[in-house]
Order: C-alpha cells, then structure tokens, then sequence
C-alpha cells in the first residue's frame, strides 16, 4: 500500500472512511513552519453516535472470533506499520514537530510492537481456578467489557494510540478511539493500515475532533462502558467526574513532574549522557521526562558545569534535518505556555544558565515554534516552577546533602508518575526506590521500557495502570464461575 498524508482528513467508522456529519473542520498545523498543511473533522455527538452503532454491530461476531484470528489480524498490522515506517515518521514529525531520526527511531517501531506485543498476549492469556477442597471447584472468566474509548495525547501520537487500543483489540472489544486534535495524522493513516490488514468494520472507529465536543460524548456515552486516557490531570479530573456517577470503568495516565536524584557514586559517563536524554527528548514533551534534577551536594557544581555545557550543544532546527537534536514545540498554544514557564522561574527568583528563549531558525522553519532547552537553579522544591507540569524543554538543578533530604525533595510534589535513582550502591537504590512516591522507577537507566510491565503513577499522575496483563484486565470483566462437586 501506498500510504500518503492527504489534504483533508477523514473519519474511520463501519470500515469506511467519512467526513464529519456536520461538515465542520479544523486547521491542522505543521508546528515547525507554523503554516496549515491540512484540515481534520470537528467531530460531535452525531459522529460517535455513529461509530458506536457501528460498534454494536461489529461486537457479537469481534468477541467470539477465536484468539488465533485476532492474532493474525492485529499481527498483520504490526507487519504493515512496520512496513510504512517511512510515510508514518514523516507523517508524525510533520504533526508533532519533533526530529524525523526520532520518529524514525521510537515512536513508528513501538507502535507496531504494540500491536505485535499484545496480539501475542491474547494467545497466553490466562485466568485463575480455586479448589474449595471436597466442596466446589471455581473458576474465572475474562470477556471483553463492550464498546470503549480510547483517547489519547499529541506527544507521542502513534505510540500511545496503538498502546490503548491494541489491548483493548486483543480482548475482544470494539473500539471508539479519539486521536488529539493536534496530531491526528498518523491515526488516520492506520485507519487505512486496518482496513489492508482486514480488521472488519466497526471494530476500531478513529473519530477526530476537539476535546469538548468529541472526546467529551465519547466520555458521556452510556453505552461506552470504559475509558481510557492519557493526557494532561485537568482534563482527566472533567474525565472522572462524567465517568465516575456512569460507574464506568477508567484508566486515566495523567502529568507528571519527575526527579532524577543522582548520587555521587552514580557512573558518571552514563548518568550525564542519559540525564541530557531524559530532561530534552521530544523537546521535553514526555510525561516521563525528569524535570526536577535532584544532585548531591558534593557534585552539584561539577554537575552543573558539565551539564549545562552539553545542553547548549543540543542542535534546535528543522525536524527535518539529521543534526537536529531539538524539534518544534507542538503548537503555538503549548509554545506559549512554556515560554510563559520560563518568565515564571524568573519572577520566582530563579537563573536561567542556559536556554530561556525562543529560537528563529533559518529557512522553512522561520516562522516555526522553537524553543531552546533551558536549565534553571536558585528555586525551592515549593515554588511553581517546581510543582507544576511544564511539559517543555525546561529543567531544574536543586541539591541535597543527605538520602533523607533526597527523598524529601524528590516526594515534593502532587504527581508521582516516574523517578530515576543514580548510584552504584545496590541498598540504596533499594532503599530510595522503596520510599520514592512514583509508579515506576528507574536505576541507572530511564526509559528502558518492558511491556509485561505495569505502567502508572501515584498521587496525581493518575488511576489504574496499562501494560501487560494490566491492560487486558482493564479491558475485561471478570466472571467467577462456581461448580459444586
């Protein structure tokens, strides 16, 4: 197949693609030229009314397909993503704005293993059984919820789109799936990818459109019995409060304000190559980015010199070009917030070592939304800057003489979605990962991601976790069964 980036996006619903019932569409932005490449439907209730008859439709035949089918049709995605690794990258840097290397490297090959991964898993998915000695024999039943929905962010597009709806796929669900806005281009691509693949119609219906109006009746709708989302605590709290009186079931994977704590004794090469890694992919736009560096006090200045020195080496430009090291922000919107994050750390007493100001790039970028990768110290772990979501390219330096002040530091803060841990002394890392308020945790590393893996976080990163057999216990209702001998 011959997958291109059209002019106007369409809607994917009963296998078919459509334009929005209304007629209504919005602008979609290269954020790296500023200029409109191409217009995507601003779907409503009319639209996932739609889509949810098309789903209802398809459920009774999707559920009771045998697991080897769903295999081999959620399989032969994978192989087709894979093989239109090219259009799908230029696609996604186009929409997002970050380098094409990345695309290439991360977010195309993890979409296509998420689909690989759980296609695997609905083969070797397994429930309990329970003797009651003499008595009784029970056993459970996992099947699928219905129809649910599935929303997801513009960071990573592809990558956490398919990593909603591949489980929910696998278990045997049908699907109404809502891309953001933002970057809706490569979801509507594999729109096109499941219809080759031969995913029948109405199993997985791909609506676009704002929150308001799209994601907003996908949450209200009653005959849609789970949700689950990524995206930012604010639009996850309007989540539950629609969800939570519906008794519906949610998964919502929130913001995140990360510490990285580095001990003295951490391998110094690795923890610096990594920590530029961890504070600037994606232009900062992780929720698994670590952006309150915790340091030892004893290396803090050693630290900083260094650090700040590689950060300035990051090449901010087209996303286009291979030197590239920093993309586009996202959006105009998400731009100026971050830059009004900037003026906030200096209102709050803070210095700007490096970055702290746009970038104009030279060429078809000039108009673009750049910004450059700042590091700023001299801030309290209660300030703004170091309690809210910045979700940019922007980090904090902040020291610490002890552990317990490390994990004072470290626990400052509303959200507890990830933290990384330096050092080279095993019972500390065990004792810091013990006592560190974040869903997962990782030891001289970060982003090493294994997908039988629970993925979530405490506090206000979110409720419920996704990966693995998490995800497909999310999406299915347990029934026990009790047989009396």
């Amino acid at each position: 197949m011959n997958l291109h980036a059209p002019d106007t996006i369409a809607n994917y619903i009963a296998g078919n693609l459509q334009a929005p019932i209304n007629g209504k569409y919005i602008d979609n932005i290269n954020p790296a030229t500023g200029s409109v490449y191409s217009q995507i439907p601003d779907s409503d209730k009319d639209d996932i009314e739609e889509a949810v008859g098309a789903a209802k439709a398809a459920f009774p035949l999707w559920s009771t397909t045998p697991g080897e089918e769903r295999f081999k049709i959620l399989n032969r995605i994978a192989e087709l993503i894979d093989a239109n690794m090219d259009a799908l990258a230029l696609a996604e840097t186009n929409d997002n704005g970050k380098p094409l290397w990345l695309s290439k490297k991360v977010d195309i090959p993890r979409a296509s293993s998420n689909f690989r991964f759980f296609a695997t898993g609905l083969l070797h998915f397994a429930t309990e059984s329970h003797h009651m000695e003499d008595k009784a024999v029970n056993y459970t039943l996992r099947q699928p919820i219905g129809i649910v929905g599935c929303i997801s962010p513009w960071n990573l597009p592809l990558y956490l789109f398919t990593w909603k709806i591949a489980p929910a796929l696998a278990a045997g669900n049908c699907v109404i799936a809502k891309p953001s806005e933002v970057t809706p281009m490569t979801s509507y691509l594999l729109g096109l990818i499941c219809m080759e693949a031969g995913l029948p119609a109405g199993v997985l219906n791909i609506v676009h459109g704002g929150g308001p109006k799209c994601g907003a009746a996908i949450v209200a709708h009653p005959d849609i019995k789970a949700i689950s989302f990524t995206g930012s605590t604010r639009a996850g709290k309007e989540i539950a409060t629609t969800a939570a009186p519906m008794f519906k079931k949610i998964s919502l994977e929130l913001g995140g304000k990360n510490p990285n704590l580095i001990f003295a004794d951490c391998d110094w090469d690795k923890m610096m190559r990594t920590t530029i890694q961890s504070s600037f992919s994606n232009q900062g736009e992780i929720c698994l980015c670590g952006s309150r560096i915790l340091i030892e006090e004893s290396i803090y200045e050693k630290f900083k010199t260094e650090f700040v020195a590689r950060t300035k080496k990051l090449t901010v430009g087209d996303p286009l070009d291979e030197q590239t090291r920093q993309g586009a922000i996202v959006s105009k919107l998400h731009y100026d917030k971050v830059m009004s994050c900037i003026a906030l750390a200096k209102e709050e007493g803070g210095t700007i070592l490096t970055g702290g100001s746009s970038v104009t790039p030279e060429g078809r970028c000039s108009t673009g939304y750049f910004i450059q990768p700042t590091v700023i110290e001299g801030l309290g772990p209660h300030c703004r800057t170091n309690m809210e979501e910045i979700f940019g390219p922007v980090v904090t330096l902040q020291s610490f003489k002890t552990e317990e002040e490390a994990l004072m530091l470290a626990n400052t803060s509303d959200y507890g979605l990830a933290a990384t841990i330096w050092t080279q002394d095993v019972s500390r890392a065990n004792r810091m990962a013990m006592k560190v308020h974040s869903g997962i945790i990782w030891v001289n590393c970060w982003l090493l991601r294994d997908l039988r893996t629970p993925f979530g976080g405490f506090k206000n990163s979110g409720v419920g976790r996704e990966g693995g057999w998490d995800a497909m216990r999310f999406f299915t209702e347990p029934k026990n069964v009790c047989i009396e001998l």
